[in-house]
């Protein structure tokens, strides 16, 4: 497992100056041959020390400054798994590749170095799973619906980027697309700050402004791992990947500045693809789905739309034959033949990038689901990165989304998985193959009940970086952190004000399972209370 260490000063607080004495006490010779029991020993008043990845991190931040980065790493690694086997750490058996700070100031990110501050709040599991790239490693299924996709948007017409940093500036992840100032996604409760003017992308839309001032060819698409903290469930990961695609026409080249028949003309070249559309509804529509009149001719628009709607129905065939084939050879018994042609079906929809705008369904396995969204850019966009003589369409979609119906896949943590059982299942986009599961754990549901402080509401958390403020995603982000991929949803099953003191109580049940091994009823112990310990360190609750 990559390693990174930390970067919070903050943290610094949870040990004592006597602790903090005895960090500074330790020689390296003893550094390099400590176990976690040694570590607990020393430390042991601080609850869940050695299975709290918070406090961990903290700890290795501060023998960076008195001792060398690898000796931090083999202190940090030494307590990773302990609550499930004590290991020592040697210069052997140390992680080879680090991704992270290297003092408490600075992170250190894909080999290059970023200043922290009070806004950074991405943790250490987070940053370890910058590296993986999932969509760049060729067999893997995200990677496999990738290509699907891509090969319906063929070179030179279209440039596939693929390999952008996830660091981005918060003018490119949010002020280049007009984000308002209080938009809840700028909140640190909603996205990971490196600092306060650099977060990890939570879209691949922040590099939209970048590529279209570039203006480098007709159309391109973005594959790329993005980040938020979010929920914890089966179908919710704080990383993951998004794939958006653009096509686009440059008033003053097309033939005597004729959109409409320039595009008509491209729609011509493009193959029909045998599936049912349903498509009830007017290309726009005032209220619902309205003409960018100042910028855009009704013809035009028609005609921007219909090169859309036939491009993603092509994807749509490509994705959803080749699972259609892969339930065929499984014996699968869902209820779809080989004989039915794909359905898919265009909803209006509104996205804040786009207008008119639609969502994308497909009928599969019995039931209507939302594949991607899309539709006609917003002119701004294309004024603001100073191309204002285009028009054109975009389109987003969730590349885990789509492999989860493709592979039959079950769960999103088994996409990070790095069990062979899981990933020699999958080979090249020649054949699709359904998930197998290959084992079945039981679950261990455990409840955590607190009374938040009374300035506190359960939708906290804002602008502000008050580690007290409260978020439902900072319950998220301390259980991720202490169970990491063992915990396999989080759910808020109760919710109490006292009627009196108007206190608010709120009670949340964690079902702690492992995709890939039995989970034993002390280890899960284990994490919860550490995680109850972490709740009332950083949240302030009161447990009850």
């Amino acid at each position: 497992m990559l390693l990174s260490l930390p970067i919070h000063l903050n943290r610094l607080t949870q040990l004592s100056d006597q602790q903090k004495l005895n960090l500074q006490s330790w020689d390296g010779e003893e550094a390099t041959s400590l176990t976690c029991k040694s570590l607990q020993a020393r430390f042991g008043a601080v609850r869940g020390f050695w299975s709290s990845p918070l406090l961990r991190d903290v700890l290795a931040t501060k023998l960076d400054e008195v001792y060398s980065l690898q000796e931090s790493i083999e202190i940090c690694a030494g307590s990773m798994d302990s609550h499930r086997n004590p290991v020592v750490m040697s210069e052997k058996t140390a992680p080879a590749r680090v991704i992270s700070a290297v003092s408490i100031h600075n992170l250190e990110i894909d080999g290059k170095s970023y200043q922290t501050d009070s806004w950074t709040n991405v943790p250490s599991s987070i940053l370890s799973l910058i590296p993986r790239r999932l969509h760049l490693q060729p067999s893997h299924p995200v990677s496999l619906t990738r290509q699907l996709i891509e090969s319906r948007f063929p070179s030179p017409t279209y440039i596939h980027y693929n390999n952008l940093s996830p660091v981005v500036t918060v003018a490119q992840n949010f002020d280049s697309l007009g984000f308002p100032t209080d938009h809840p996604g700028r909140n640190r409760s909603d996205t990971y700050y490196i600092n306060k003017n650099t977060v990890l992308r939570t879209h691949t839309s922040a590099h939209e402004a970048d590529i279209f001032r570039q203006n480098a060819s007709e159309g391109y698409t973005i594959s790329a791992d993005v980040y938020r903290r979010d929920a914890v469930d089966r179908s919710h990961y704080p990383a993951f990947h998004q794939m958006e695609g653009a096509r686009l026409w440059d008033r003053r080249k097309v033939p005597g500045g004729d959109i409409a028949k320039a595009v008509w003309d491209d729609l011509a070249k493009m193959p029909i693809d045998d599936l049912e559309v349903e498509d009830p509804n007017p290309t726009v529509h005032p209220e619902r789905n309205p003409l960018q009149a100042e910028h855009h001719s009704i013809e035009e628009v028609e005609a921007v739309a219909a090169h859309l709607k036939r491009s993603l129905e092509g994807v749509v065939v490509e994705l959803f034959s080749k699972g259609k084939q892969a339930a065929a050879s499984a014996n699968s018994p869902e209820p779809l033949t080989q004989e039915e042609p794909l359905r898919v079906r265009w909803v209006e929809a509104y996205f804040p990038f786009t207008s008119p705008s639609w969502e994308l369904e497909v009928f599969w396995q019995g039931d209507w689901l939302e594949i991607l969204g899309c539709g006609i850019t917003k002119q701004d966009l294309y004024i603001n990165a100073g191309i204002p003589n285009h028009i054109g369409w975009a389109v987003g979609v969730g590349l885990e989304r789509v492999a989860m119906l493709l592979f039959s896949i079950p769960d999103i943590r088994l996409f990070w998985s790095q069990d062979e059982r899981f990933l020699s299942q999958f080979t090249t986009i020649d054949k699709i193959s359904r998930y197998k599961s290959f084992s079945k754990h039981p679950a261990c549901y455990k409840d955590v009940a607190f009374w938040l402080r009374s300035s506190s509401s359960s939708a906290g958390g804002g602008l502000r970086s008050n580690a007290r403020d409260f978020h439902e995603n900072d319950v998220m982000e301390i259980v991720r952190e202490i169970g990491g991929d063992l915990v396999e949803d989080v759910r808020l099953v109760d919710e109490f004000q006292h009627p009196v003191s108007r206190r608010k109580s709120l009670c949340y049940r964690i079902n702690y399972r492992s995709l890939e091994r039995n989970l034993r009823n002390e280890e899960a112990n284990d994490m919860h209370e550490s995680v109850r310990g972490e709740l009332v360190k950083w949240l302030g609750v009161e447990l009850r």
